[in-house]
């Protein structure tokens, strides 16, 4: 794994919205990076690609002990909660997708930092943006990229073909509705009945006990840019239990999108390469991480090093209560320090995608950077 300089090109914001990333930029800086490249080898891209589906299989585990135990302490939900996550783990409610982010430099074990499981992001960038950058820019390489076949492979497996599904997420976030955006072409394209809406459009027919769109039509089929820890503090929550609307992602993904999942899977899988030691307390000495059971795009994440040195980020969620985890430091490049964040579609690793920043806390604002292998 290294890093390379690369010449942008010249027309490379057109070329992101051509294929809908029109958030290329951000407070006047490029969020997608192509002045630089990750170069993997072969052998390192099949590594990963074993890490994740094992990695996988071990979270799916860990939901099945939660829910067959019955203990959702640590996750600090209500009862109507806890209810319909056994109950969307029972029927087997279907999974789309989920990103994990792990620290690596190419050698030795690649250690998971946590699980975005419920509403990941960086999707169009990694799919469609830098696969056309890899096949215009190094037409030699190839690239661990196949999240765009899988999805379309994803959606008939979990859906009937012609099923209308509704996508919403928040009208005036750019990045949730274009992956909104995205997703919903995917599913068009694989024989579903799409439909996109603003989340504040969603309403309840009382009467009918349904979800409904803003033209009255029951949601059958809901994919939902919008966290599950958010959906149960709103009011609409009694509802989630009594309709018939099935969600995308179900409601058990909230166990693995906690951070609150990183000692339970410790616990359970203690000892496996890929997994850092992690607690509800401050046990596991220096270097560590605290970060808080609930949070987004690294908010309130606080590093603490062996030499007492301390790095923390801002945010709205240092109430919400924390969890302790070993530190995996990310490695450094030029100055860089980049998080892989790898896709998994249904139950099978479907690629990458690469943010760095000057800071080894990655935020809302990293830059995206596209990878290769040779």
């Amino acid at each position: 794994m290294r890093r390379i300089r690369m010449n942008p090109r010249v027309d490379w914001r057109e070329r992101c919205e051509s294929v809908g990333l029109d958030f290329h930029t951000i407070d006047g800086e490029p969020y997608w990076d192509e002045s630089a490249a990750y170069v993997f080898s072969l052998a390192q891209i099949e590594a990963l690609e074993q890490v994740v589906e094992d990695v996988h299989a071990a979270c799916l585990d860990c939901v099945d002990d939660i829910v067959r135990r019955g203990d959702y302490d640590c996750f600090a939900l209500s009862r109507a909660a806890q209810a319909e996550i056994e109950a969307s783990w029972r029927r087997g409610d279907p999974s789309l997708y989920g990103r994990f982010d792990f620290s690596w430099d190419g050698h030795g074990a690649p250690k998971l930092l946590e699980y975005n499981a419920d509403t990941p992001t960086g999707l169009v960038e990694a799919s469609v943006a830098q696969w056309h950058w890899q096949t215009e820019v190094r037409p030699g390489a190839d690239q661990f990229n196949s999240i765009h076949e899988r999805l379309l492979e994803r959606w008939p497996a979990i859906l009937l073909r012609g099923a209308r599904v509704h996508f919403a997420a928040l009208a005036e976030h750019g990045e949730d509705s274009a992956t909104v955006r995205y997703l919903m072409d995917t599913a068009q394209q694989a024989g579903m009945r799409v439909r996109g809406l603003d989340l504040a459009a969603i309403g309840y027919a009382r009467e009918r006990r349904e979800f409904v769109d803003d033209l009255g039509a029951r949601i059958d089929h809901l994919f939902k840019l919008y966290p599950w820890e958010w959906m149960w503090q709103d009011e609409f929550a009694t509802h989630i239990g009594t309709a018939s609307t099935r969600f995308l992602e179900p409601p058990w993904k909230l166990l693995l999108s906690a951070k609150a999942i990183l000692p339970l899977l410790w616990e359970r899988h203690r000892g496996h390469p890929n997994l850092l030691p992690a607690a509800f307390s401050d046990t596991l000495g220096r270097p560590a991480v605290r970060k808080p059971k609930y949070a987004r795009e690294g908010a309130n994440i606080s590093l603490h090093g062996a030499d007492g040195s301390l790095i923390e980020s801002p945010g709205p969620y240092a109430e919400v209560g924390h969890i302790w985890q070993s530190a995996a430091p990310l490695p450094c490049f030029d100055g860089r320090y980049p998080v892989i964040g790898a896709w998994v579609i249904g139950d099978n690793a479907a690629g990458i995608g690469i943010r760095e920043d000057h800071s080894p806390i990655t935020r809302n604002t990293s830059c995206f950077v596209p990878h290769c292998f040779e």
